[in-house]
């Protein structure tokens, strides 16, 4: 079943250097990007930058790279991040033996949420996988293509989007996967596979070689709601990108994410984010904004 995942639809950087306002409690976004590098040249080292002091997110959707930090080497290949500090002593670039380097990246001042990077570096790690599918990731790659849109108009809508970046940062190091039970994190990767033609609860507890109100009770103690509430959430979360990012009807919409009717899908989607499809659709972005579920 396809996974509606936002990708970036082409690559470019893009800056905002918004005027400063010491007095007001403001994020600032420094720049966000989405690029491809073939070449050993590309290499940036933290002790040299002399655009510090900013926070860097870069993650791998394609190829490797290679970050240092201190005596440690990672390769960064799909699906995972590195952290870093500006200035700080670490290095990354592209090694001789890849054939490209595709990632997306966020630079942002540590103003205001320098502890909550901290936070959340001490519980990921320097370098953590994270799924494409996840929030933080997922919100990454839709700042880039509001960035690309034009649609960051002014500090205080970059400032929320890299508030709500870091916090989903944390939100997600607090709530991962990796505490959960290998059942429980089955049962998750099914549901985001196949949320569009959903099993019935008893089908998947089946699957899973569980009772039913053993499955019911261990999934909801584990990720915080139900299974059924969870294929909810993640219906919703698709039908947004869907409805950001193509002109589908809500119709076909509904059908794509797994609803018997537009009538019923409209129901639910104004249930879990207080607007209809449309409205959303139609919104201002900064709409947008509280409506990842942070």
């Amino acid at each position: 079943m396809e996974l509606f995942v936002i990708r970036p639809t082409g690559y470019g950087t893009y800056g905002f250097r918004y005027s400063e306002f010491p007095e007001l409690a403001l994020c600032s976004l420094f720049a966000v990007g989405f690029d491809r590098v073939h070449d050993t040249g590309y290499r940036w080292d933290g002790m040299t930058r002399t655009d510090g002091p900013l926070l860097l997110f870069q993650y791998t959707l394609e190829g490797e790279g290679i970050f240092e930090h201190g005596d440690n080497v990672s390769r960064i290949g799909p699906g995972q991040a590195f952290l870093a500090e500006i200035p700080s002593d670490h290095r990354y670039y592209f090694p001789e033996d890849q054939r490209a380097w595709e990632f997306a990246f966020l630079l942002f001042r540590p103003r205001l949420v320098l502890p909550n990077w901290q936070e959340a570096v001490a519980k990921l790690g320097r370098t953590p996988a994270l799924p494409i599918g996840s929030r933080p990731i997922r919100l990454l790659l839709h700042i880039y293509e509001e960035a690309r849109a034009g649609r960051i108009t002014d500090p205080y809508h970059s400032s929320s989007f890299v508030y709500q970046f870091v916090t989903g940062l944390c939100r997600y190091a607090l709530h991962g996967r990796s505490e959960w039970p290998a059942k429980i994190r089955t049962a998750v990767s099914i549901i985001e596979s196949r949320y569009a033609s959903m099993l019935s609860l008893e089908q998947l507890a089946d699957e899973l070689r569980l009772s039913k109100y053993h499955f019911l009770r261990s999934f909801s103690s584990a990720v915080g709601m139900t299974p059924n509430e969870y294929v909810n959430r993640v219906r919703t979360e698709r039908a947004m990108e869907l409805l950001r990012q193509t002109d589908e009807n809500v119709e076909r919409i509904a059908q794509r994410v797994g609803y018997s009717s537009g009538s019923y899908f409209i129901k639910a989607f104004r249930r879990h984010t207080g607007l209809t499809p449309g409205a959303f659709r139609k919104g201002d972005p900064l709409v947008l904004n509280r409506l990842y579920f942070d």
